[in-house]
């Protein structure tokens, strides 16, 4: 028994020389996320939500905010608006959506369909500009069984892509690195998105 006891040691210590050092992944943007106030405490401002609005609705009160920066909105347009998805799946992934609180595509009226398709349009430009991926997944969840983690409010996702941007960290050690700070990328956006207009 000592022997097989010996030897397993022998292999463990063999296989943990084998394995490469832990490495350290550096992301100082994070301690300002971890220490600071969380968005719930920073909302205190009166709002007055659209008809028909959810009051605990972060689109909705992103709607009737006019604090662009603590609300992460990049983008106004007449019936929709563009957010930075705060738990992005990859850098610059974006959310877009009617201002109106409407859980289904039939409830968006003609003119609220046309702006959603344009203002897509318009973001993808600005981010090929911008952060110039080298493709994007567009889409929505409809439904809580789709996927929808807010299923009342509906939003398009639009999540930057580039080659190899899929890797071992996810499998691995169930984390995704995202390059770029939220504020960054606001700063970024907004000063592309005045200079279009």
């Amino acid at each position: 028994m000592s022997d097989l006891h010996n030897s397993s040691q022998k292999s463990w210590a063999a296989t943990a020389e084998s394995r490469p050092a832990y490495q350290q992944l550096w992301a100082p943007w994070r301690l300002e996320y971890l220490q600071g106030p969380k968005p719930e405490e920073t909302s205190h401002e009166p709002l007055e939500l659209l008809p028909g609005a959810d009051a605990d609705c972060f689109l909705c009160q992103a709607a009737a905010s006019r604090r662009d920066r603590a609300r992460l909105v990049v983008h106004r347009s007449p019936h929709c608006l563009t957010v930075l998805n705060r738990y992005p799946y990859n850098n610059g992934h974006l959310l877009v959506c009617p201002k109106k609180h409407h859980a289904r595509l039939d409830d968006l009226s003609d003119a609220e369909h046309l702006d959603v398709c344009r203002v897509l349009t318009k973001m993808i430009a600005v981010l090929e500009q911008t952060i110039h991926p080298g493709g994007f997944n567009v889409g929505l969840n409809l439904g809580r069984a789709a996927g929808a983690g807010l299923p009342g409010h509906l939003h398009w996702h639009v999540v930057p892509r580039w080659e190899g941007d899929t890797n071992f960290m996810p499998i691995l050690a169930s984390v995704k690195v995202i390059p770029q700070s939220l504020e960054s990328l606001w700063e970024i956006l907004t000063e592309a998105l005045k200079e279009a207009s």
